[in-house]
């Protein structure tokens, strides 16, 4: 049986308000212990900003981030038993105004005094997974560092990938109805034909969601989990400081 992750995390976060476009918007923000760091943005699976992404916030600033994650529904959650609900969250989630929360989101957090970086890096998981190659090619200006889990662009919601500046270590699951593997290694071979600094793993045995501490569809992957992250965070400081 999968068990959940246990992590004694010492930070814990708030939420805060951040200019979008000139219209307000909220998220999650982390602080490490030492009170600065590089800054990351963490984004959304498809129930919403809700407690696991949130824990995982805590933990990434627990290893020396600044991360701020924003809510891209503006409030909406679906519970991790309410599919159909995260389904039509995620469906009817206006794509400008995600990438306008998301942009918000990156220059509010550049422009703290407590984050060190020169840029900005970007996790997602699920729905997250795919905003980050969108959120990557529309800011490649302050985009340095981008991990994407089990979730990345398909069809008309792929972006302009020639734009994305900055390297990429993705995560993604063998046994995924919602993201094919074969689908994310025909990705890596496209990103990387265009010359761009791009690894996808697709992770033997998991399946979809299997970093979520919530572990709401029977798939998190303690070993996997302990396998993967100080990957993702020994990655995320050498790109960012």
């Amino acid at each position: 049986m999968d068990v959940v992750p246990q992590c004694n995390v010492a930070v814990m976060g708030d939420m805060i308000d951040f200019s979008s476009n000139g219209i307000d918007a909220q998220g999650y923000l982390a602080v490490p212990e030492n009170g600065s760091g590089p800054g990351v943005i963490v984004v959304q699976e498809w129930w919403g900003l809700d407690s696991g992404i949130k824990e995982m916030a805590d933990r990434l600033a627990a290893t020396g981030f600044v991360v701020l994650a924003p809510d891209l529904y503006h409030g909406e959650l679906a519970a991790h038993d309410e599919m159909d609900k995260a389904g039509q969250l995620m469906t009817e989630l206006p794509p400008e105004r995600a990438a306008q929360d998301m942009s918000g989101a990156v220059d509010h957090l550049d422009g703290l005094e407590i984050t060190t970086a020169a840029g900005i890096g970007v996790m997602g998981f699920c729905m997250g997974g795919m905003l980050t190659f969108i959120l990557a090619a529309n800011r490649p200006d302050k985009v340095k560092a981008v991990v994407p889990f089990y979730g990345f662009p398909q069809g008309d919601s792929q972006p302009d990938y020639s734009k994305i500046a900055a390297p990429i270590q993705g995560h993604m699951a063998e046994h995924d109805d919602f993201f094919p593997p074969s689908a994310a290694m025909h990705l890596e071979a496209e990103l990387k034909a265009l010359g761009k600094d791009a690894s996808i793993t697709v992770h033997e045995g998991s399946g979809h969601a299997f970093m979520a501490p919530h572990n709401a569809l029977g798939t998190q992957d303690q070993d996997l989990y302990d396998l993967i992250w100080p990957q993702v965070t020994a990655f995320l400081h050498d790109k960012l400081g």
